[in-house]
């Protein structure tokens, strides 16, 4: 399979260091396995993969792309963080898919000298082209319950069970995930969904309007994220009926459900996924921040990162009653938990009405305690720990 390599420019990234330190011994590189791509909704596989480069050679390893040839690019992101991208001709069924993808890996490994790595995943069903990998460590990262996504493989629970086999330690992205896996390893840890203050802080004052916001008129209620199977499509069409004064404004990518099924109306707007950088300034605009999420088996152990962004910026918060919304953020002010249209329309209305204290300091003290930083450095502490265990 040839490989192409390309630089591609990313803002976004967290500044990197020049070469992998060498606190991690002999290991040189990380090699993620994952089902998001790198330039879909920033969220926690950049934010720690990102940080992981400033130890390792990362390598980002995306699901492939179905074309009119093969190939596998190489996206460069920094120094030491390279996005790789498996090009498979349409039609290549699943046998020499997975046979091409094992190919590919073992290709990218001989020609960067990758011997000594940690792996790294996000999905279990990358095990199918990277189970013959002998990684110092492997990790496994279970940010969602993705068995529970609409469209998922069959046999994706199998594939989890091998996973947690091999796996030397596993994180997970909110409290509810971690009580579903807790009793199936032996060294499981809670890593809830945290924030780059500093990021979205700024929304708090003063930012230029985007463009696609003028000519919205206020008050406007604010939902930034995925807009798939785990809307609520109905509470959002109810609330929009109900209250044509106010302003729905929706940014992402919708997926995995029609356009058309979306609820439409002079006070709905949809203006697509926007980049990670530009976030506080929407947000800036914003009077109240919602998340109108189903109650269904794909929010069941969710634990959204948008809720710790939109305080950062500053914003009141309304969502349906997700479990590690409540658990997490429930018990302050700036957060309001409803269910129903009229139970979410008054809480809507009294968060702008600004009926509810205003003090945010225990919030932000949070908030500053919970960063992507610490996040990455306490796992970091265990995966060093771990290596140096498996080492004497």
């Amino acid at each position: 399979m040839p490989l192409v390599s390309k630089e591609i420019t990313n803002p976004e990234v967290v500044k990197q260091s020049q070469s992998p330190a060498t606190s991690a011994g002999e290991v040189t590189d990380l090699l993620c396995f994952s089902h998001l791509r790198w330039n879909f909704v920033y969220q926690r596989p950049q934010h720690l993969l990102s940080r992981a480069s400033q130890n390792w050679r990362v390598w980002f390893i995306e699901e492939p792309i179905y074309g009119n040839d093969n190939r596998l690019e190489l996206r460069t992101i920094s120094e030491t963080l390279t996005v790789v991208v498996p090009f498979l001709k349409h039609g290549t069924n699943y046998e020499d898919a997975v046979r091409q993808q094992r190919e590919s890996i073992n290709q990218l490994m001989a020609q960067h000298a990758i011997q000594d790595f940690i792996a790294w995943y996000y999905t279990p069903m990358a095990l199918a082209f990277s189970d013959h990998l002998a990684p110092r460590l492997t990790v496994y990262d279970c940010m969602d319950e993705l068995s529970a996504f609409l469209g998922a493989p069959r046999s994706l629970l199998d594939r989890e069970k091998e996973l947690l086999k091999r796996a030397d330690l596993v994180f997970t992205g909110g409290m509810s995930l971690y009580e579903a896996k807790k009793t199936r390893h032996a060294s499981v840890f809670a890593f809830p969904s945290s924030i780059d203050y500093h990021h979205f802080e700024p929304a708090r004052h003063s930012l230029p309007e985007p463009a696609d916001l003028h000519g919205i008129p206020g008050p406007r209620i604010g939902f930034c994220g995925v807009i798939d199977e785990r809307m609520n499509i109905n509470l959002l069409r109810g609330l929009a009926q109900k209250r044509p004064d106010w302003q729905f404004v929706l940014l992402g990518p919708v997926v995995k459900i029609k356009v058309d099924s979306l609820p439409k109306g002079p006070n709905l707007h949809y203006l697509g996924m926007k980049s990670y950088a530009n976030l506080p300034s929407y947000f800036s605009q914003w009077d109240v921040a919602m998340m109108p999420f189903a109650l269904n088996d794909a929010t069941r152990f969710i634990s959204p990162t948008k809720t710790p962004e939109y305080l950062a910026a500053g914003l009141p918060v309304v969502s349906t009653s997700i479990q590690d919304v409540i658990s997490t953020y429930g018990g302050w002010a700036p957060v309001l938990i409803a269910d129903s249209v009229e139970a979410f329309e008054q809480a809507i209305d009294k968060a702008l009405n600004h009926n509810m204290p205003d003090d945010w300091t225990a919030v932000d003290d949070f908030l500053q305690a919970n960063s992507w930083d610490s996040t990455w450095e306490a796992m970091n502490r265990l995966i060093q720990a771990r290596m140096t265990v498996d080492f004497q």
